[in-house]
């Protein structure tokens, strides 16, 4: 692994010991040529005291031990046990290095960042009791908001020019409030999706024009396609519904913004494998759908919050959207991130779904 500078520029130690994250650099035996302080700190282990050592020796990898390949392998939010004790929740990821035969590195992310997967049992918790007030209040309300939109009408039909501009403004109103309560209608329901094998391209297309003909008709969509990926298992109409209110977040989102741009990207990751739930076995969800935009993203403050139940970072907004596109992805067996990535920085919604057989 050369460190040598280039052009005056950082090493390759400088570079490692600033990433913000876990790294261990491994070699073609297995073991630690180099540890960053992010991972010093982690494992509660010096770097001196990793140099050269095997990496079982140290910790304990959720890979079976047997099953390496230039694939490269993920488990997030699991249970690492450290071979002098004790243990840490992390995101590990193990990677090949290019042109490197048999190197390899190891990042490790801490719970706290894997919580941003949107699956832990809070959040379940949470959108079981906002479907439950969703459903009493679409039941309670609805009904009579009918009956007042009939009595406005009757009362416009007989009245004077300043009473039906009123009448008028009641019944856009009722309209308005029942638009609601139908979307949380959508969020309550209970009914089991059909989930098939499917082409996730032609559903990508379908998407991308229906936009292009609406919302996001001023907004440039890329598509940065893995042409290999294989079926996925989906249902097809709310696996539709899902990329249309992602796209049409990144529209919104992107508010004008004359170098504004969405892209549509897929890739296969192999070993991926994520936890529902702590506790919970691990699932192998290897195909990767993104809607990717160059806006500003989610305020801070509600970042880590955005799939919960009326939560919105919009004026108008009553956080209903990406809480039912939380729903159905997790009705497909999926997930679904969102993150802040890349130099410069863009807006990121990662789903990761199961391969269909």
């Amino acid at each position: 692994m050369a460190t040598a500078r280039a052009s005056g520029g950082p090493s390759f130690s400088e570079l490692l010991a600033a990433l913000p994250v876990a790294v261990l650099v491994l070699d073609p035996a297995d073991r630690v040529v180099h540890a960053n302080a992010e991972c010093e700190a982690l494992l509660n282990l010096s770097e001196r005291a990793m140099l050269g050592q095997p990496i079982d020796s140290i910790l304990r990898s959720p890979r079976d031990s047997t099953a390496h390949d230039s694939h490269g392998f993920a488990a997030f939010d699991v249970e690492i046990d450290l071979v002098r004790g004790g243990r840490v929740r992390a995101d590990f990821i193990e990677a090949g290095v290019a042109d490197r035969p048999g190197w390899r590195t190891i990042t490790l992310h801490h719970a706290a960042a894997s919580r941003r997967l949107g699956h832990s049992a809070d959040r379940a918790s949470a959108a079981r009791a906002a479907v439950g007030a969703a459903a009493m209040l679409a039941h309670e309300i609805k009904n009579p908001l009918s009956g007042i939109r009939g009595a406005a009408q009757l009362l416009g039909m007989g009245a004077g020019e300043g009473a039906a501009e009123l009448t008028t403004l009641i019944t856009t109103e009722v309209d308005r409030i029942a638009a609601l309560i139908d979307r949380m209608q959508d969020f309550t329901d209970t009914r089991p999706l059909t989930i098939a094998p499917e082409n996730i391209y032609p559903m990508l297309d379908h998407v991308r024009r229906v936009a292009n003909a609406g919302f996001a008709r001023e907004v440039p969509i890329d598509e940065r396609f893995d042409p290999s990926l294989p079926p996925v298992l989906v249902d097809r109409d709310a696996m539709v519904q899902v990329i249309l209110n992602l796209i049409k977040n990144a529209a919104e989102a992107l508010g004008g913004q004359a170098d504004g741009r969405i892209t549509l990207a897929t890739a296969y990751r192999h070993g991926m494998a994520v936890s529902a739930a702590p506790g919970r076995a691990r699932r192998p969800l290897p195909i990767e759908i993104c809607v990717i935009d160059n806006g500003p993203g989610a305020p801070a403050e509600i970042a880590d919050h955005l799939f919960d139940p009326f939560i919105s970072g919009k004026p108008e907004g009553e956080g209903l959207g990406l809480a039912l596109v939380d729903k159905l992805v997790r009705d497909m067996g999926g997930i679904i991130q969102y993150a802040r990535e890349g130099s410069p920085e863009a807006t990121i919604f990662r789903i990761l779904l199961p391969r269909g057989e």
